[in-house]
């Protein structure tokens, strides 16, 4: 009889999982090759700008793009953005996801030459709609 749980512990869980989906990979002949990445952006020591990722089979993952307050509107963001497709622009991969919400940049992801893919409405709270975005290199 098979048993289910809940398991707090995402960490180990999640290293158990990538390790069997990249068996079952290799099993299809495909390659997993997930990497993390990051960009920052400093004015002097302090960093205005950060955008995380990761890479696995033909795509790149925006995870986070966050600029300081006071740094908004001066290309910040907009080039770390620029600084990811330079990156992986001739390493085999296909497109750019990532994933807004209504209440931040939706309209910013736009300007940087995203399309809108779909909207998944949200009726309880219209600022937690979500845009999802895609780019190809």
């Amino acid at each position: 009889m098979v048993k289910f749980e809940y398991s707090e512990d995402f960490e180990k869980m999640d290293k158990i999982a990538d390790e069997l989906l990249s068996e079952h990979d290799r099993e299809n002949g495909v390659e997993y090759n997930f990497n993390k990445f990051s960009f920052i952006a400093r004015d002097g020591d302090r960093l205005v700008g950060i955008l995380t990722g990761y890479s696995y089979y033909s795509e790149i993952t925006i995870n986070n793009l966050f600029v300081l307050k006071e740094y908004r509107g001066r290309g910040v963001g907009s080039r770390l953005i620029k600084m990811v497709e330079q990156r992986f622009k001739d390493d085999g991969f296909n497109n750019i996801n990532l994933v807004t919400n209504e209440f931040q940049a939706p309209d910013f992801y736009k300007k940087c030459g995203f399309e809108l893919e779909f909207i998944r409405r949200n009726e309880h709270n219209p600022k937690f709609t979500k845009y999802f975005f895609m780019k190809y290199l």
